[in-house]
């Protein structure tokens, strides 16, 4: 399939870290390649004419976007922008690194998705994998690309790969092994309402076989709505229930099981889990029900004693004169602030705020109020968060102090100044990030760099 895009103009939407690779792979090959990019700095891009791409750099970088015979978006446009609208209505073909490398992949697929901890879980199976001897190769949503790995990866090897709402939304493709974490309201700035993000978290089983697996929550009432509509074999998670009659569960012991049609198969004890907090234990047991069968208990719990947890997840940043900071910027909606305020099990200061994405904040009303002894907002969202906090019918002024930051400088400087020894300040923004940063990654490294320099 690479071969027929030899004599064609492709135009490459997004330079970042996701498409670096596979730029460089088109142009290695001799292809007519155009790099299309929202930023001004040609310097940055000059290894990619070196190398013999053309730049459309600036405001105006999908201009005329439609001569182009391939485009290639980057894995956070919208399928549905008005240029590229525009571009399939002339003829071009609109498509994305991740599609083509499906269409090209033949090793076994084990694809997540989720409004909540799906990095994670992705995380979680690609480790039990290669714990249990497995060759792996982890991309999607991650930021890798692996369209150009596409030659050594060999049919006996496994692909874990991480898919968003805006990557499944065009993504025709058969996995052989679906997760879906959870399903809450997200993105809805672009997707404008729950009916269309849902059925984009939805593609990613929509197109299995009879021999396909697909795991669900049990727990997540949008989730566990779509069992009717799976084709192969269907495996439920839950903190709350024993699946039948295959799942993941959590014993009333506090021990994770796996219900095999009646054999109970026992793993560890969720207190033996390194990362903390109730959320990780769901996670835990969707990559349980999603490797059953393909690893063995040894691999999943030698996993689970020592995985330390993904950058920017609840990560342990420093300790200052008895005071713990905690990096948790992927908590980019209400869900997320929630099972992180969980894990601590005592009142901390939060510091959130960021880019609205047009998801409600009320959730977040109680658990604030219960959970946090001191709140420090800042971005577009503060006002919001605020509202959902004050509003809440648990509100008390006595017990949570309430500060507006203009930047996160700021914010670590007011948490740090109202923090005693025991306390704990997380970065727990509800939002995502690109009102000031250009992702999650980049506005945790900066906490991460302020903090260490206290």
């Amino acid at each position: 399939m690479i071969d027929i895009l030899k004599n064609k103009k492709i135009a490459v939407i997004g330079a970042g870290v996701s498409h670096s690779d596979l730029i460089k792979m088109f142009l290695h090959d001799g292809f007519d390649v155009t790099v299309c990019d929202k930023k001004t700095d040609f310097d940055e891009f000059s290894e990619y004419k070196n190398l013999g791409a053309k730049l459309h750099l600036g405001e105006n970088y999908l201009d005329n976007i439609e001569k182009f015979d391939v485009i290639f978006r980057t894995p956070g446009m919208y399928f549905n922008h008005p240029a590229l609208q525009k571009a399939r209505e002339n003829g071009s073909i609109v498509t994305s690194e991740i599609e083509v490398f499906f269409k090209l992949n033949n090793a076994q697929t084990f694809a997540v998705t989720g409004s909540d901890g799906k990095t994670t879980t992705t995380n979680l199976i690609a480790k039990i994998l290669e714990t249990d001897g497995k060759n792996i190769h982890l991309g999607g949503n991650l930021g890798k690309a692996l369209l150009p790995l596409i030659d050594e990866i060999r049919d006996s090897d496994k692909i874990v790969a991480e898919l968003s709402s805006f990557q499944l939304m065009s993504l025709r493709a058969a996995f052989d092994v679906a997760v879906i974490t959870n399903i809450t309201p997200n993105h809805l700035d672009v997707h404008g309402n729950m009916s269309e993000y849902t059925l984009c978290k939805k593609q990613i089983f929509l197109h299995q076989d009879a021999f396909s697996r697909t795991i669900l929550s049990a727990d997540n009432e949008i989730v566990n709505g779509f069992s009717d509509e799976i084709r192969g074999k269907l495996i439920r998670f839950s903190i709350k229930t024993k699946p039948e009659p295959y799942g993941a569960f959590l014993r009333e012991d506090g021990v994770l099981c796996f219900n095999n049609n009646g054999e109970i198969i026992e793993y560890l004890h969720m207190n033996e889990i390194k990362i903390r907090g109730m959320h990780n234990v769901e996670n835990y047991l969707a990559a349980i029900a999603a490797t059953f069968d393909f690893v063995s208990p040894e691999s999943v719990c030698e996993v689970a004693k020592s995985f330390g947890g993904v950058e920017h997840r609840i990560e342990f940043v420093r300790e200052i004169g008895g005071v713990k900071y905690y990096n948790d910027s992927i908590a980019t909606s209400p869900t997320r602030v929630i099972a992180g305020l969980k894990a601590f099990n005592k009142k901390i200061i939060v510091i959130a705020g960021g880019y609205d994405k047009k998801i409600p904040y009320e959730p977040l009303g109680e658990p604030v109020n219960k959970d946090v002894k001191c709140l420090v907002t800042l971005g577009a969202t503060a006002e919001k968060i605020e509202d959902a906090v004050r509003n809440s019918k648990h509100f008390n002024p006595e017990n949570i102090k309430i500060y507006r930051a203009k930047k996160l400088e700021e914010a670590v400087k007011i948490a740090s100044e109202n923090a005693v020894s025991g306390d704990i300040i997380s970065l727990s923004p509800a939002s995502a990030s690109f009102d000031l940063y250009k992702n999650f990654e980049e506005r945790g490294k900066h906490f991460k760099n302020i903090v260490n320099a206290l």
